[in-house]
C-alpha cells in the first residue's frame, strides 16, 4: 500500500486495519467482533462500543469469502469509487476494501485491473478501493478532488448475506432497455416476454429431440419374463473322481 500526505488518516486506517477480531473490552460478551470503523477516532470498534461513538461517522464493515467489503453507498459519500468493480448481495451493492491475493498471474486478453492486473468485467478498472487508491496516488496530483466531505454517516440497518454474491454487472447490464418515447417499461417486459418464449421453445426442442433419439426399450416383466422362458433344467455334470 502506497502511503502519501494527502491520504486522510481515516483512509490509511481503513486500508490496513484489520477487521472482525474480537473486541478485548468485550471479550466475555457474544458477537463482540470489531466489524465497525469509526472514521472519527480512526479505529475500529464492535457493536457493544457503540454507545461513546453513537455521534461519530461510523462505516459498518461486512465480510465475504473471508474478505472485507463495504456497502457502495455509504464509500461513494466519502470518495469518488467510480470503476470500483461491485457485487450485489441482497439487492444491496459491495465493493472490497483490499485487493485479494491470486492463484496464478494470467493476464490475456479482456479487461484488468490497473493496479494488480485482477480479471474484471467491463467496464470496470479497478478490483477494491485499494487499488484505486494506489493507482491515483500513482497517476494524480492528491486524492483532494476525489474525496467527498461527509459529516453524518450512520451505520446501516439493512441486512447482509454472504452466501449470495454476484457480479454488477451480470445482474445489472449496461445496455439499455428504455424505447424512444423515454419509458422503459413496455420496452422492457416486451424483452423479456420475447426471452422468456424463445428459452421455452429451445426447452421443448430439446425435449421432444431426447424423446425422438431416446431408445425404446422392452418392460421389465416382459425381459424377466423371456428369461424364465429360456431357462431350462439340463442333465447336471459332476467332475471326475480319481
Amino acid at each position: 500500500m502506497l502511503f502519501s500526505s494527502h491520504l486522510p488518516r481515516w483512509l490509511q486506517v481503513l486500508l490496513t486495519e484489520k477487521f472482525f477480531n474480537a473486541c478485548i473490552i468485550h471479550e466475555d460478551v457474544k458477537k463482540n467482533e470489531k466489524n465497525i470503523f469509526c472514521l472519527d477516532c480512526c479505529i475500529s470498534i464492535c457493536p457493544h462500543c457503540l454507545s461513546p461513538h453513537s455521534s461519530h461517522r461510523l462505516l459498518q464493515i461486512r465480510r465475504y469469502v473471508y474478505h472485507d467489503v463495504i456497502r457502495l453507498d455509504d464509500a461513494t459519500k466519502l470518495m469518488d469509487c467510480a470503476f470500483v468493480q461491485s457485487y450485489i448481495t441482497n439487492s444491496a451493492k459491495v465493493i472490497f476494501i483490499n485487493q485479494r491475493p491470486q492463484t496464478r498471474q494470467f493476464r490475456g486478453s479482456g479487461n484488468f485491473c490497473s493496479t494488480c492486473d485482477r480479471s474484471l468485467q467491463d467496464p470496470y478498472l479497478f478490483c477494491s478501493l485499494s487499488c484505486k487508491v494506489n493507482y491515483l496516488l500513482r497517476t494524480e496530483d492528491g486524492l483532494s478532488k476525489f474525496l467527498y466531505e461527509c459529516n453524518f454517516l450512520p451505520l446501516s440497518e439493512a441486512g447482509f448475506d454472504d452466501s449470495l454474491v454476484t457480479p454488477d454487472s451480470v445482474l445489472e447490464p449496461s445496455g439499455s432497455t428504455r424505447t424512444s418515447s423515454g419509458s422503459g417499461g413496455n420496452g422492457e417486459a416486451w424483452c423479456r416476454a420475447v426471452s422468456c418464449t424463445a428459452t421455452t421453445e429451445i426447452v421443448r426442442k430439446k425435449r421432444s429431440s431426447l424423446t425422438v433419439c431416446r431408445p425404446t426399450c422392452p418392460p421389465v416383466s416382459e425381459v424377466s419374463e423371456s428369461l424364465m422362458m429360456n431357462r431350462r433344467k439340463k442333465t447336471p455334470h459332476r467332475a471326475p473322481l480319481y
